[in-house]
């Protein structure tokens, strides 16, 4: 990534028609502790230099359309991606249509990347653990292949945008509890703490979903929003924060 760019481009095969990307927090106009680049109106930063952060990004990324802007609510909804007057509650979206920008905002939780290698459909999905624990991968990936042409699921490329790292997503023995009661596969994405309570590897919760679908073609996930201050939001480091925008669209 050259030092002039205010976004990460996956690394993944897509096909040639799929573009995606993930913004930093540089190069936009907010100021401490938006600083800089947030897109996000729920913030409580002011929302008119969000809605200008959303031009700059627009404007960078020579996107085709108005992003697709969800309500995310750490749900597993998934809605097709339209411009609506107010934006939907939902965690991800999806699009077979050309120039249709699917858009999920984050600042420690997982943006996960989905195109078929055909490059006839995209998804972006939001995930939290909350939203892992509710299968927001599975729900989202059924309704993608269910769209027509019908699509296997091993005809799928994922990417893992930036999340939190495995060494510093501390969580509460609830949490751990309830991963393994839904099942003991999810025992590996977890590392008990000297003060009783456990690390999760996000990265790791979302391939053992993908991996139970049968998807392997699974790449990124090497990020870590909350050490990463100069180029990442994060929640769990700074609680007032911006969030990072992840879009993809299709020619």
């Amino acid at each position: 990534m050259s030092k002039s760019n205010h976004w990460l481009v996956p690394d993944w095969p897509a096909p040639a028609n799929i573009h995606a990307a993930t913004t930093l927090r540089t190069g936009g106009v907010s100021k401490e502790p938006y600083l800089s680049l947030n897109p996000a109106i729920h913030v409580n930063d002011l929302i008119e230099r969000a809605i200008q952060n959303r031009k700059i990004i627009s404007d960078m990324l020579n996107l085709p359309s108005e992003p697709v802007w969800l309500d995310q609510i750490h749900s597993n909804r998934i809605i097709k991606a339209e411009q609506t007057v107010m934006p939907q509650q939902a965690d991800a979206s999806y699009s077979s249509d050309s120039g249709v920008v699917c858009t999920i905002m984050a600042a420690d939780c997982l943006p996960l990347l989905i195109c078929s290698k055909d490059g006839e459909k995209i998804a972006a999905i939001h995930a939290g653990w909350r939203g892992l624990l509710s299968d927001v991968i599975t729900h989202s990936i059924s309704e993608l292949i269910s769209q027509p042409p019908l699509t296997k699921h091993n005809e799928l490329l994922v990417w893992l945008g930036p999340a939190i790292g495995p060494n510093c997503f501390e969580i509460g023995i609830e949490v751990h509890e309830a991963f393994i009661d839904k099942s003991k596969i999810y025992e590996k994405a977890f590392k008990i703490q000297n003060n009783g309570k456990y690390l999760a590897d996000i990265y790791q919760l979302a391939r053992i979903e993908l991996n139970a679908l049968g998807i392997t073609d699974i790449y990124g996930g090497t990020y870590c929003t909350m050490t990463e201050k100069e180029r990442f939001f994060s929640y769990r480091r700074d609680n007032q924060t911006g969030r990072m925008a992840t879009l993809i669209w299709k020619d």
